[in-house]
């Protein structure tokens, strides 16, 4: 067998001896020949005591477990359902190595970095000293579009929701015919201002304005002209009087029944 020759300050501990020992004599980390191995680690321990060197007190512990575990291999024993005895060495060797192999990649990394500090990042405020040289046009554009932006903003603010002229309740203007007829009839003239005296809502003068309209269609009603006056369009002062030459149409139908549906379009 080859010498094997190991200084006790090249290894960190009994692990780091152990796993040279593994890889020099090329055996399975998870099959240790534990006779072989505990023969080497015996023999440098002893050769390690014989050069008055003080060896650690973990490397003797460590020579104790391979005593014992060098013993319990040479019992007989059931492989089936009882533990190998190896099984703890070897699961703190894979470990070991393992931590050997991470070494190997932080360490660099340690030498790189590790005097160096984190800091958080600076806070760094707008200098609002500095001015940069802008044309004429492109001031007068950045004006205009603040301008229109802020005429957009303050219309948006103002705006109110659209309320309809018409709302609910429906009003009939069959119902303003029948008030219009009655009322010329009791005076025996009306003006439209008259008329429109009697209404109590928006809806109820528009009502009554096509009401009339629909009378003088059908000509139940017609216009009084004034004729000292030139001007025939006399607005609210327009009077109306019954058309006493008036005939019922022969269907059985009343004004507002042959008008209903364009009515209650402009009245909804």
């Amino acid at each position: 067998m080859e010498a094997l020759t190991y200084r006790l300050d090249q290894f960190e501990g009994p692990l780091d001896l152990l796993l040279s020992l593994i890889h020099k004599n090329k055996v399975n980390i998870e099959d240790i020949p534990i006779a072989l191995i505990c023969d080497q680690y015996m023999e440098f321990v002893n050769e390690a005591q014989n050069m008055d060197m003080d060896v650690a007190a973990e490397f003797i512990v460590m020579a104790s477990e391979l005593m014992l575990i060098k013993s319990k291999m040479l019992l007989p024993r059931d492989e089936e359902t009882e533990e190998d005895p190896r099984k703890q060495l070897v699961d703190a060797l894979l470990k070991y190595q393992q931590a050997k192999a991470a070494m190997l990649v932080l360490t660099p990394r340690y030498a790189a970095f590790g005097g160096r500090m984190a800091k958080d990042t600076d806070e760094i405020s707008v200098d609002k000293t500095f001015v940069h040289d802008q044309e004429l046009e492109e001031l007068c554009l950045a004006v205009r579009r603040i301008l229109t932006y802020n005429a957009a903003a303050e219309r948006a603010k103002s705006k109110e929701p659209f309320t309809p002229m018409i709302s609910k309740p429906i009003v009939p203007v069959e119902v303003k015919i029948v008030g219009i007829l009655d009322h010329i009839q009791r005076k025996k003239s009306a003006s439209l201002g008259e008329l429109l005296e009697d209404s109590i809502s928006l809806p109820d003068m528009i009502a009554i304005f096509i009401g009339v309209l629909e009378l003088i269609k059908v000509n139940r009603i017609t216009i009084v002209e004034d004729d000292t006056k030139t001007d025939t369009l006399e607005g609210i002062d327009t009077h109306f009087v019954i058309n006493e030459n008036y005939v019922e149409p022969e269907e059985d139908t009343t004004i507002a029944e042959e008008q209903h549906d364009g009515q209650a379009d402009g009245t909804n």
